[in-house]
This record gives structure tokens, C-alpha cells and sequence, in this order.
């Protein structure tokens, strides 16, 4: 054999199919240049035939000296006189879509040289066969529906396709969606508006993902493209923009009713600067039920233009790309709801409870899924308590996330009853076995009285708390465990603890302790000594803040830390002062309501809060008077003194009393109507002995 000739080996995986001619040159791209040449871009096939370039050879016909040129696409490097003879072995096809370089008309020159060895046609030189031009069509619209295929939000979708097609298969591209984007089933109510979600042209750099070839360098001066796009299009129903989405078909631009729909789409400066001839591509997107925008491709005036089979193309990357975006829509309602519904779940603000200072921290596992069954909650309790819950429901998932809520509901309802801690986690416990089968979840109920600086806690299969004290030092609270809330048939223990002014008690969930590198004990631990180096910066008499606090917690999780979602509650103990509160039993007799009077006349002077005597007195009289008309006990009466001063009647009917309005005859019914008018606020709770009815008074 001679080893000048090189004999062409197929290198495609296509075969022929029935009934198409294997040499019909629609839709060719030409073939990669060599080093140096500068050309990037698909070039146009015309029937006809085209001259060759110099230096070209058609495959199986004899190949040029290294002085002559270039050698053919399909000789080996050393293909020469001293190859050896296995030099005939064809080389791999490119990934991308090989190019041509082009003279100033797009054009190559016209002159066939040779036949094709398989099928006997004349082709042309330089010219790749049709079964190579097919793969290389094939290979790039797999790469590119990759790249899209790897976008899960919108914006990833629209950049994919935007990079996976230029410089590739065009100079630029715009693409429009429509706005707002139809979600599902939806049916868009208003009139078909198409925005500019995003442009491409031409990068600077080598797109090393969208075939594996250099790009054209971009030109000195702005091109004509970079003028084209509106911000905003409105679509007129029966416009010729209307017809052309409706056709859903990508189509050329200088057909009629594509022309005539771009000054609709790009306004009329965007419309003239379109190039001429075959030189763009409307494609509209259609999702699965509508048309949700268009894409537009362009190549530049002294670029090749497009080809008929360009347009297969183009439909390959719009159809995938509406589909795509269509899901990633549907995914973004979903993610929102999802996101919405943890949020509703959780608490919106703390309460600010008298003596005691709250501050909270939410994370999720993880951004995609901003859903979870861990909770926390702060609920006011008469007496100027406040109950204290941290839980976490099995999972993080939506299913986890409804039974959170759940619980949550009912753990706030019970603390309205005012009931025991562990009397709370056994009606939790209850209710979990209510929703079926397999609804675990653990649970920590705290009640902390200012008053008395004390904390009452109960546990259900929770990490315990960890008290840090004023001086720095940091303990773990020795809470019985108990068992998990759904378990059934467990008896719950409470404890109550000291409490002292100035001590932080930080709620967690194991999220924050607990993960695949390391146990739940070894993270207590952990958390217990950054704690205590968090107050050694602050020194021993001043108490770290709240909110930097809870920072320096969320610090100590490492990269590997995030298996779990995570609620921490931190609860600053300030408390109340003996010197702040007055506390009396009333006989429920008729002279309750002026001992009443004169018990908090006198209190009042003594705080030096004369100014408030004429209000207090009058609310108390009308608030004692209601209490003592139905109690069989002593009555209570307290009084507060914080940024407020608020006043407590407490008695042994279970009753609320409502406001309403009284009638011009009747002879009470009042008494309520003047603690509404002159309290900054008023209420009233249930207890397991009776009620409370409580109001406040701003002091200056």
C-alpha cells in the first residue's frame, strides 16, 4: 500500500438509515480548521457544490505532502512516506461540531475532486461525509441537552442553554419567558407578556463544555448583535409574533411572518439589526401545556448562515429546555411552599416576657429542602411565668413538618391550661399516638417563674439543657431522660432547679450535637465548653448577649456537622426582685374590694408611684368586686413592679370573664369596660385552681 494514500474508515456510530440518501449534504458543518486558521463557526452547505479550499483532499483520494498543506482530516500524525502501515486508522470524532474556516462570503470554494468510497458520490474537499455530519450533529445536541439537563432552578436552566450554544451553534442568543410564568394547570389570566430573562454572546474565554473547540475571538468593535433585545414584549392576540409561537416550529427570520414578528418581539431598531439571509433562528419554548417564551439565535453578517437541518437542532434545545424550565418552575412552588409552611410552623417573633430575655436560631438540613420537624416555642403563663419547649419530630420532611405543627398546637393549648410540665408531655404523648403509628418525636417542657427564680423541667427523650451560670461556668442539667413523645404508656418526670438572675439556659435539638462524626454525649460536650469560653470574653459579671451568643453556638458546627436540622432557644434569666412584688390574701367578704384599695394605695407610695393611686385603685376595686361575688376561697391580689406595673387577681371560679356592653339598665357589667379603657393591656387565665385576671399600667 502506498503510504501516501489514506484510505477513510468510517468513524461514526450511525449507519444509514432506510430511505435517506447517506450523501445528501443538508445539513452539513464543516470540519475543525487547523491550528491558526481562527474560525470557530458551523458553516453552510449549499447543493450545488462549493470549490475546494486550497490544500483540501477528499477523503480516499491521495493526501498532500507536508509541504503542500494541512493534511487531511483523516491522516495520522507522521502520515507520510516512512508511516508505518497501520497510519491508516482513523482518528476519534470531536465532540463538538467541527467547523470550517470561511472566506468574506461565508463560502468555500466549489470543485469535487473525489468520490465517497462507500456510497460512490462525488463529495467535496474538505467536507466531512453525511454519516460524519450526522454524529457530530447528534453529539452536540447530547452535550448541550446535558448541560441543561443538570440546571434545577430557573436561572441554571436558561444559563445552560444559553452557554451550551454559544459559540457553538450560534454568536448569541436571547431568550424570553413568558411573565409571569404559569405554574401546573394554571391558566394565565392576563395578556401574554414575554421578558428578557437573559442574553449571550460570544465569551472572551475558551467554553471548554461546549464542544471542545476555540470560539472566534470577539470583535474590536460592537457588533450589531449586541443591540438586539427589548426588556419587555407584549404579544398582540392574531399578531404575527402570536402566529409565530403558536406554530411552536423554530423558524428563520427572513421568512415573512418570522420577519414581521420581530419588530413585535425586539422593537424596531433590535428588528433591524438582525442580520440577513438564514442568519437567525426563532424558536419558541412550549412547556407541557403552553408556549412559556422563545429563544433567539443569531449569527453574526460575515458568519455562515444557518441550514435547514440547524432548525432540528434548535427545536432539540428549545423542546428540552421548556421542559425544563416547566419542572423548575413546578420545583420553585414547591420548594416556596415547603418553605412557607416551616416558616408558618415556627414561631414569627418571641414573646417579651417580664424577666426573662428570649432569643432563637432556626437552620434547616438543608437549602434544597427548607423543611424539618424540629420546633421551639416561648408561651407567656400567668403569673408572670413563661413555659420554655424545644422538640423534634422524626425526619425532615413534609410529613415531619405537618406532625411538628401539630404537636406544637397542641403543646400551646395545654400550656394555656396551665398544667405541669410533665402532665403537658403526657397529653403530647397522647396526641402522637392519635396521628398514627410511628409519630416519634422528643420533647423538653421548662416553666420558669421570676418570681421565685425557679425552673421546673421535663424531659421526653430530649438532649438536656445546659444552664450557663453568671461567672462563666457551664453545667449540663441533670433531667431524667424519659422516653420519647409516642412511645405510649410512660410516666414523665419533673424537676424543678434553681434558676439564678443573670443565667442563660440554652434549649437545642441534636442537630446541633449530634452527626455522623461525632455521638450526641461528645457534642454536649463540646457545646458546653464553647459556652463557657463565649462568657470568658465578656468576664465574669457580665453575661454574654443573646443574639451573639446563639452565633457563637451555630460557630462550633463544622463542615460535616449539617445532618440535622437545628432549633435553638436561649433564655436570659433576669427575674424579679423580692422589692418588686407585694402579694396579699383577700377573704372573699364585701370589704375585700376597699382593703384591696388600700393595700395597693399604700404599695404604691412606698415605690413612689403616687401618680398612678387614682387608676390602680379604681381597676382594683372593679377587678376584686367580680372576683369575691363568686369565690368560695381567699382571693389573691399581686402586684409587679418592672418596665410595667402589672396587677394580678387570682380566685377559685374557672370562668372567664368577657367584655361586653352593658345596658343603660342594667346595674353592672362595667367593670371590664373600665379596665379596657384605661389598662395599656388586660387578660385573663385559666389555671388548674380557678383563673387569674391581669392588667398593666405604663408608669413613667
Amino acid at each position: 500500500m502506498d503510504s501516501t494514500r489514506v484510505t477513510e474508515q468510517p468513524t461514526s456510530f450511525e449507519r444509514p438509515q432506510p430511505g435517506v440518501d447517506p450523501a445528501d449534504p443538508r445539513g452539513a458543518f464543516l470540519r475543525s480548521p487547523a491550528a491558526g486558521t481562527g474560525a470557530a463557526l458551523p458553516a453552510q452547505g449549499r447543493s450545488g457544490g462549493e470549490p475546494p479550499a486550497p490544500g483540501a483532499v477528499t477523503p480516499g483520494g491521495p493526501a498532500p505532502d507536508a509541504a503542500d498543506g494541512p493534511a487531511s482530516e483523516h491522516s495520522q500524525p507522521g502520515a507520510g512516506p516512512d508511516a508505518e502501515p497501520d497510519a491508516h486508522r482513523p482518528r476519534p470524532a470531536p465532540d463538538g461540531i467541527p467547523v470550517q474556516p470561511a472566506d468574506g462570503q461565508g463560502r468555500v470554494d466549489r470543485a469535487p475532486v473525489g468520490k465517497e468510497r462507500r456510497t460512490g458520490q462525488v463529495t467535496r474537499p474538505g467536507r466531512p461525509t453525511p454519516m460524519r455530519r450526522d454524529g457530530d450533529r447528534l453529539r452536540f445536541v447530547g452535550a448541550a441537552t446535558r448541560r441543561i439537563a443538570r440546571g434545577i432552578d430557573l436561572d441554571e436552566i436558561v444559563m445552560g442553554l444559553c452557554r451550551a450554544t454559544v459559540p457553538t451553534f450560534s454568536d448569541a442568543i436571547l431568550v424570553y419567558l413568558r411573565d409571569p410564568l404559569p405554574v401546573g394547570d394554571e391558566r394565565p389570566t392576563g395578556p401574554l407578556v414575554l421578558r428578557l430573562r437573559r442574553t449571550d454572546r460570544i465569551p472572551a474565554e475558551r467554553d471548554t463544555e461546549g464542544g471542545g473547540f476555540m470560539p472566534i475571538a470577539p470583535p474590536e468593535q460592537p457588533s450589531e448583535l449586541d443591540s438586539v433585545g427589548e426588556e419587555l414584549c407584549t404579544v398582540r392576540p392574531g399578531s404575527a409574533l402570536a402566529e409565530v409561537l403558536r406554530g411552536v416550529r423554530p423558524v428563520f427570520t427572513d421568512a415573512p411572518a418570522a420577519r414581521a414578528a420581530l419588530p413585535e418581539l425586539l422593537g424596531e431598531e433590535g428588528a433591524a439589526a438582525v442580520p440577513d439571509g438564514q442568519r437567525a433562528v426563532l424558536a419558541p419554548l412550549r412547556g407541557r401545556r403552553r408556549v412559556i417564551g422563545a429563544a433567539l439565535f443569531l449569527r453574526r453578517p460575515e458568519r455562515i448562515p444557518f441550514e435547514a437541518d440547524d432548525l432540528l437542532v434548535a427545536a432539540q434545545l428549545a423542546t428540552h429546555s421548556a421542559l425544563g424550565i416547566d419542572k423548575a418552575v413546578l420545583y420553585g412552588r414547591e420548594a416556596y411552599i415547603a418553605d412557607e409552611l416551616q416558616r408558618t410552623m415556627l414561631p414569627e417573633t418571641l414573646p417579651r416576657c417580664t424577666g426573662v430575655r428570649l432569643a432563637s436560631r432556626y437552620l434547616p438540613a438543608a437549602e434544597t429542602a427548607r423543611v424539618g420537624g424540629d420546633w421551639y416555642d416561648a408561651i407567656p403563663l400567668p403569673g408572670s411565668r413563661v413555659a420554655l419547649v424545644v422538640g423534634d419530630v422524626m425526619g425532615h420532611s413534609m410529613t415531619s413538618a405537618a406532625i411538628m405543627g401539630q404537636l406544637r398546637t397542641t403543646a400551646q393549648t395545654l400550656a394555656g391550661l396551665d398544667l405541669p410540665p410533665q402532665e403537658v408531655l403526657h397529653h403530647l404523648d397522647e396526641q402522637a399516638q392519635r396521628l398514627g403509628v410511628d409519630r416519634m418525636a422528643t420533647c423538653l417542657y421548662a416553666v420558669y417563674d421570676p418570681v421565685a427564680h425557679r425552673i421546673t423541667v421535663a424531659n421526653a427523650g430530649h438532649p438536656p439543657p445546659v444552664l450557663l451560670h453568671l461567672g462563666g461556668r457551664a453545667e449540663v442539667l441533670r433531667v431524667p431522660a424519659g422516653a420519647p413523645i409516642g412511645v405510649g404508656g410512660v410516666d414523665f418526670e419533673a424537676v424543678e432547679l434553681e434558676a439564678p438572675a443573670g443565667a442563660t439556659l440554652l434549649l437545642y435539638t441534636d442537630g446541633l450535637v449530634e452527626s455522623r462524626l461525632r455521638d450526641v454525649w461528645t457534642g454536649i460536650e463540646q457545646l458546653r465548653e464553647k459556652l463557657a469560653a463565649t462568657a470568658q470574653l465578656t468576664g465574669p459579671d457580665h453575661p454574654p448577649p443573646l443574639e451573639a451568643l446563639c452565633d457563637e453556638v451555630l460557630d462550633m458546627l463544622g463542615p460535616g456537622d449539617r445532618d440535622d436540622d437545628i432549633a435553638l432557644l436561649a433564655a436570659r434569666f433576669d427575674g424579679i426582685a423580692p422589692s418588686d412584688v407585694a402579694y396579699w390574701f383577700l377573704e372573699p367578704e364585701d370589704a375585700a374590694p376597699g382593703r384591696a384599695r388600700r393595700l395597693a394605695r399604700r404599695q404604691l407610695s412606698r415605690w413612689g408611684m403616687d401618680d398612678l393611686s387614682d387608676s390602680v385603685e379604681l381597676l382594683v376595686s372593679e377587678v376584686v368586686t367580680n372576683a369575691v361575688r363568686y369565690a368560695s376561697r381567699p382571693v389573691t391580689l399581686r402586684l409587679l413592679r418592672t418596665d410595667v406595673l402589672r396587677c394580678e387577681v387570682g380566685d377559685d371560679v374557672p370562668q372567664l370573664p368577657r367584655l361586653r356592653q352593658a345596658r343603660a339598665t342594667d346595674e353592672g357589667g362595667r367593670g371590664l369596660y373600665l379596665v379596657n379603657r384605661l389598662a395599656r393591656r388586660w387578660g385573663a387565665t385559666r389555671l388548674s385552681t380557678g383563673k387569674v385576671v391581669w392588667f398593666e399600667l405604663n408608669h413613667g
